[in-house]
């Protein structure tokens, strides 16, 4: 009972903490008969461009979405008629275009500037390492640091408007907050390369022939639903089993065949004897729809 208690209060607690809202980000639950919440970037005046109060919150929305129970899958989507231009250059407090104060160490000054990278790519990370699925669901412009964000979701779709760029090239810098790690197993080598080295812009379709999105919907509104239908059907399987899936295709990525193997292996001899297991074999026999446990 304590233990149930304690879930309780602490989803609770989540839930209060996403009421009382963000600067940069709308977090809702479309459709409150299905699993799954929207976090929406909301900027678009900006076009939502990431400021630093979005690298501050998106990882806060993360972890709390990852401890509510109801929340199952996640869909990241974006306000405005472009998903994201990047980095936000020139905004107030952004480490990476603040001079450094008169007379500093350089050393400091790069260390500084180090944390700061680290920091903003743990904000991206925080997607990626959310026991839920995250699903990216982009439109219009994917610029830069916005294609670092759909690297880090689990599941990408676009609309057929969508387009997406790697520019840091093209600004003298080279892009640090994960595309060039993520991208490689994404897409392959040789187009990540082909993106990071020439910075041109490519569409909804080819994004899809190279796999950086799996589904293109030919427009915004059927985006929406199509994304919402994919999430909802997620959210409706064992909780257990759709984020263990997770857990172990990421681990699976960062690691030898024979690694991931014995990880998954050592996954299921603890999680394989679950309620979610039998449910499911007695609704196959039964020949109906499962009724799997909450988290």
């Amino acid at each position: 009972m304590a233990g149930g208690s304690s879930d309780a209060a602490a989803a609770a607690a989540a839930e209060a903490e996403l009421r009382r809202g963000f600067e940069t980000l709308a977090v809702a639950r479309p459709d409150p008969s299905a699993g799954f919440y929207e976090v929406r970037l909301n900027r678009p005046a900006q076009r939502n461009a990431l400021s630093p109060a979005a690298f501050a919150e998106i990882p806060r929305a993360m972890a709390l979405l990852d401890r509510l129970p109801a929340a199952r899958a996640v869909v990241l989507s974006a306000a405005g008629p472009h998903f994201c231009a990047g980095i936000e250059l020139g905004g107030p407090g952004n480490p990476l275009t603040a001079a450094p104060a008169g007379g500093a160490d350089p050393a400091a000054a790069a260390e500084g500037l180090r944390r700061a990278i680290l920091e903003m790519q743990g904000a991206l990370t925080a997607i990626e390492r959310c026991r839920k699925p995250v699903i990216a669901a982009v439109h219009g412009a994917c610029v830069g640091g916005g294609v670092d964000v759909v690297a880090a979701c689990d599941i990408r779709c676009c609309s057929r408007d969508a387009t997406f760029v790697l520019k840091e090239v093209d600004m003298a810098i080279v892009a640090d907050l994960g595309a060039l790690q993520r991208l490689p197993r994404i897409v392959g080598y040789g187009n990540a390369a082909d993106l990071a080295l020439t910075g041109r812009k490519i569409t909804a379709m080819e994004a899809k022939e190279m796999g950086l999105v799996s589904r293109v919907f030919d427009s915004k509104k059927e985006l929406d639903a199509g994304v919402a239908k994919i999430a909802k059907e997620i959210a409706e399987k064992s909780a257990w089993a759709v984020m263990g899936t997770k857990a172990v295709l990421l681990r699976s990525r960062d690691v030898t065949v024979e690694q991931g193997l014995e990880h998954v292996a050592t996954w299921n001899a603890g999680m394989l004897r679950s309620n979610d297991l039998k449910e499911a074999i007695r609704a196959f026999l039964e020949k109906r729809k499962p009724v799997f446990s909450k988290l």
